[in-house]
């Protein structure tokens, strides 16, 4: 028998000029003495961040000494070939209490290129909203490299940009190359690529604590925008109750929502993947091989690909992205 379980992982704090107190006050998640909280790293095999066991018999351990132990046992064949000793997904909680910087994230063929890196695809599920809350994903207009210049030189890089309204439990699927920000008043839950390339193309003019502005890569951003208009940016899908529903299907993740209000079990026999849980409201317990987990808003568990068959259970009911690569 494998001795992979059910892993949860200590979350990696970041604060940001643009963070704020959400990950404390609506997630519960305590970040100490840092002034904001922008962002939470909760499952990371980023070189620089990679995440650690935080509790059972693999305490301590890092997402990649396990990667290099249990290869195809902790994240399937298919995703051990192609991936290698890289974990693919990076799952973030951010919560923006101011808008985040105009920014594009190159694409596989791109960021191989420039970086040896993978490109950064992603969603947004948003878990709470401010009212009147908003976002950019895209553009408002037929677009070119040209237009798109001409734009953001002369200051008006704002008027081209496509802005949505966002509501709790709206998804926003960005492709690599897609123009985005997340907007003020936001607390999102983002499954993306494992990459931290980030191309910033407008930071409103900010300055940090020390009167610096952050850099921008307005050369960099040219040739990894995707400068095609899109009808709609926003991902639509059917909510319903007690049943597992697809968000979003791509090459690099398959995320569904679980809304259910009673128990239910999952068998993932089918799957050659790991899969990851996030909890976004309420809770359960997860029961494995006559083993408990309880896991509750603001948790996430990765399921390794040797455990086939879960039993979620709960009172109080629970809302969970469940992600894994097909």
């Amino acid at each position: 028998m494998s001795a992979l379980y059910p892993l949860k992982f200590k979350t990696i704090y970041k604060d940001k000029i643009w963070g704020g107190q959400k990950i404390k006050t609506y997630l519960h998640k305590d970040f100490g003495n840092l002034p904001n909280c922008g962002e939470t790293w909760e499952i990371s095999g980023v070189k620089s961040d990679v995440s650690v066991v935080a509790s059972g018999p693999l305490e301590g351990e890092s997402l990649a000494g396990l990667l290099e132990q249990y290869k195809d046992e902790l994240v399937g064949k298919k995703v051990y070939d192609h991936f290698g000793n890289i974990f693919p997904l990076l799952v973030k909680f951010i919560d923006a209490n101011d808008d985040l910087s105009v920014q594009v994230h190159p694409d596989d063929k791109l960021a191989k290129e420039r970086h040896n890196s993978f490109g950064k695809t992603e969603m947004w599920y948003i878990i709470e909203a401010d009212p009147g809350s908003t976002l950019i994903t895209g553009f408002n207009q037929e677009m070119t490299e040209q237009k798109y210049v001409d734009a953001l030189n002369s200051g008006h890089i704002m008027d081209i940009l496509n802005r949505e309204e966002a509501a709790a439990d709206d998804v926003f699927f960005l492709p690599a190359g897609r123009v985005h920000t997340i907007g003020k008043g936001l607390l999102i839950a983002e499954i993306q690529q494992t990459s931290d390339i980030t191309y910033r193309i407008y930071d409103f003019d900010r300055v940090d604590d020390k009167g610096n502005k952050r850099e921008l890569h307005t050369e960099e951003a040219l040739a990894a925008i995707d400068y095609k208009h899109y009808p709609e940016y926003k991902t639509k899908y059917e909510p319903r109750e007690n049943e597992t529903v697809e968000l979003v299907s791509c090459p690099y993740f398959t995320t569904n929502v679980l809304d259910f209000d009673e128990s239910t079990a999952k068998d993932y026999s089918s799957l050659d993947s790991f899969v990851i849980h996030v909890c976004v409201e309420g809770g359960y317990t997860l029961k494995y091989n006559d083993q408990a987990y309880a896991v509750k808003m603001g948790e996430c568990i990765l399921l390794p690909k040797s455990i086939d068959k879960v039993e979620l259970e709960t009172t109080g009911g629970f809302k969970i992205l469940e992600s894994y690569i097909r």
